[in-house]
């Protein structure tokens, strides 16, 4: 009952400091900028199908007696050619979150990751919503202290 209360030995380690509750929310929205990515990723091979129907053009898969005459080969160039830009926009822009994520999960440049953080907001719904959330910690005095301890 009188025992003393336990001291700390002089040689003993101290206690890690507990992580900021701004850092576990950066490391957070890190990672759904890599699920986000994966969504853009998959979103943007969807004018396949454009590409697809521009190359089926030119090689005459649209050539059948009784349709009339086939679509000039101009046509097919024009869908193979924005359908392949939607596709490079598309993924660049994926890579652009992967990015950023990986950047705001190594609290390095501040400034790329709020211009991904606003870049982001252009996919909508589930982008909207992490970009704003991003921009908001991402402008906390706090935040911008852990990016500049670094």
């Amino acid at each position: 009952m009188n025992d003393p209360l336990p001291t700390v030995a002089p040689n003993a380690a101290p206690a890690p400091a507990p992580a900021s509750k701004d850092a576990d929310q950066l490391d957070l929205i890190g990672i759904l900028y890599y699920v986000l990515a994966a969504f853009a990723a998959l979103f943007s091979l969807f004018p396949l199908l454009h590409v697809g129907m521009g190359i089926a053009m030119l090689s005459g898969g649209f050539d059948q007696p009784g349709n009339g005459p086939p679509p000039p080969p101009a046509v097919g160039w024009m869908f193979v050619a924005f359908g392949s830009v939607f596709i490079l926009c598309g993924l660049a822009f994926a890579a652009l979150l992967v990015f950023g994520g990986r950047r705001m999960r190594q609290r390095r440049n501040h400034t790329l990751c709020a211009v991904v953080a606003g870049v982001s907001c252009m996919f909508m719904p589930f982008g909207t919503v992490l970009g704003v959330f991003a921009l908001v910690l991402l402008m906390k005095p706090e935040t911008k202290a852990l990016f500049h301890a670094r």
